[in-house]
């Protein structure tokens, strides 16, 4: 079965986008792993579909590169959207995309037909461990020193529909994040594994990143990971609610407006476009 594919990028995140309303597999997980295989020539953070939906204009599902499928991903969000006005799907330059999640609102600007830049409200963050989920005393993972590997960190918590947990250290380049992000990421107190965001604050205006993505390692970008930061900055008095998040793909414009909203800014392009033959395991 051949499935044609675009390769999107946002920040460093690469994934697949296959149109889903065109295109039908039994086992998306199983394809979800082949096409994210590292060594595979298309390689990606993930599987991303773009689906039909009764609620919204358009259902987002997110596979990472293990198979497992997940809730879901700000700049895959970003991109579903771009990808959507780019192939014609709509004319719409303001969307509302269905995950796992919820039901999340996207803006394109548009500049001569040609998608520039995509703001995306995110909704509020959940803190309530029941929701995250993570094991721990009270009702949330909030600023709690945490041993892993012989270091402390102060851990904390929340999710979007995907859980994060949020470390501020002083300097985020010279860290170990091999030896400190699996650690985390797979500690017992997060039953379904957490991405993990090691932060940096430059100053109240400026937040420096590096993401442990689960189920992928290290990535050169994650939008809900400089969230996360974002928000977390705010609450620990540490940085204003508007935030210049740096990560290695680049920087995204975070706002945590007064309503608890979160929203995000930033590019989005297409890397590639072609197909792959697909066959069932």
């Amino acid at each position: 079965m051949k499935i044609p594919f675009t390769k999107m990028q946002a920040y460093g995140n690469d994934y697949v986008y296959v149109n889903a309303m065109q295109v039908d597999v039994a086992d998306w997980s199983d394809l979800a792993i082949k096409v994210s295989d590292r060594h595979f020539g298309v390689g990606s953070d993930g599987l991303i579909l773009i689906c039909a939906s009764d609620k919204c204009d358009f259902r987002m599902r997110v596979f990472d590169p293990d198979g497992t499928e997940c809730e879901m991903c700000g700049n895959a969000l970003r991109s579903v959207s771009k990808y959507v006005y780019y192939y014609g799907l709509t004319d719409k330059t303001e969307l509302t995309i269905e995950t796992i999640g919820g039901i999340q609102h996207v803006e394109l600007i548009v500049d001569k037909c040609d998608v520039v830049n995509v703001h995306a409200n995110i909704g509020k963050p959940v803190f309530d461990k029941d929701r995250v989920p993570v094991v721990c005393e009270g009702d949330e993972l909030y600023d709690v020193p945490v041993e892993i590997e012989g270091r402390v960190f102060n851990m904390s918590s929340l999710s979007w529909g995907n859980p994060h947990t949020v470390m501020f250290i002083d300097d985020v380049d010279t860290l170990d994040i091999a030896k400190y992000g699996p650690a985390i990421e797979n500690h017992p107190m997060f039953p379904k594994r957490t991405n993990v965001t090691f932060a940096q604050v430059i100053d109240r205006k400026n937040i420096k990143i590096r993401e442990w993505e689960r189920g992928t390692g290290e990535t050169i970008g994650c939008g809900t990971g400089c969230c996360t930061a974002a928000v977390f900055g705010n609450r620990l008095g540490l940085t204003d609610r508007e935030v210049s998040v740096e990560q290695i793909g680049g920087t995204l414009e975070i706002a945590w407006d007064s309503e608890d909203k979160v929203h995000m800014t930033g590019w989005s392009k297409i890397v590639y476009e072609g197909s792959y033959e697909y066959e069932a395991d």
